[in-house]
């Protein structure tokens, strides 16, 4: 067999070039998860509390989820460039701000809106007799209508943490881009093999993040395993 090839006769992976790379590459990835998965964990910092606000100030969630999908609606690079006066362009530092607080903007569109959809599926029977049991409101929050609400959360926290490692690759056009950078180094040499690799990589990263967030709802929601098995 033949390995692919361009049309200049160049193979589509060079496999000793990834060997050669392999720190570069390491480094790089560690860096596309770290740009891409803080905006999700500040997200939920922010989101939380904000969704319980939302539901226990009903008039408070239209005004909020605007703004959100208004922010949302701004191309990533132009909102990327609106942080560079603050946080200033490159990689490292205070410099990954300018990526990290834009994609926190972003993630907030899908997870406010799941932190209402998750708080408010908790069944009013289940608060009722909570509260018979004598919680008080900020205990009934914390031990069971968060609980109950994780499964909900964490379906918005799959959704904006891949698309988080999506947009970080566009951080490249400032100088901050993770894998992204592989991008624009294979396309100023006509060379796929960086390319390809990135694009495997940030294939990778997003099903490894999925895959994380789902066992953490495993683990945040043991009672659903035992239900499942009595069913």
């Amino acid at each position: 067999m033949t390995a692919l090839a361009t049309g200049s006769g160049e193979p589509l992976i060079r496999w000793s070039w990834v060997g050669d790379h392999t720190g570069e590459l390491t480094t790089l990835t560690l860096h596309h998860l770290k740009l891409a998965l803080l905006p999700i964990v500040f997200g939920l910092v922010i989101a939380i509390p904000l969704g319980i606000m939302c539901v226990r100030w009903r008039w408070l969630y239209p005004p909020t989820l605007g703004v959100a999908n208004v922010l949302y609606g701004v191309p990533s690079l132009a909102l990327f460039m609106l942080f560079i006066p603050y946080f200033g362009i490159g990689s490292g530092g205070q410099a990954d701000f300018t990526i990290i607080l834009p994609l926190t903007v972003f993630s907030l569109s899908v997870l406010v809106p799941n932190v209402v959809d998750g708080l408010r599926s908790v069944p009013d029977p289940v608060r009722q007799a909570a509260t018979a049991m004598g919680f008080g409101t900020l205990r009934r929050l914390i031990q069971v209508e968060l609980p109950i609400a994780v499964p909900v959360v964490i379906a918005g926290a799959r959704v904006a943490a891949v698309a988080s490692i999506s947009l970080v690759s566009v951080g490249v056009l400032i100088g901050n881009g993770g894998l992204g950078q592989l991008f624009i180094d294979g396309y100023s040499r006509d060379f796929t093999t960086p390319i390809i690799v990135s694009c495997v990589l940030i294939v990778a990263l997003a099903l490894l993040s999925d895959g994380v967030l789902v066992a953490a709802q495993r683990l945040l929601t043991p009672w659903a395993r035992t239900r499942r098995k009595a069913g």
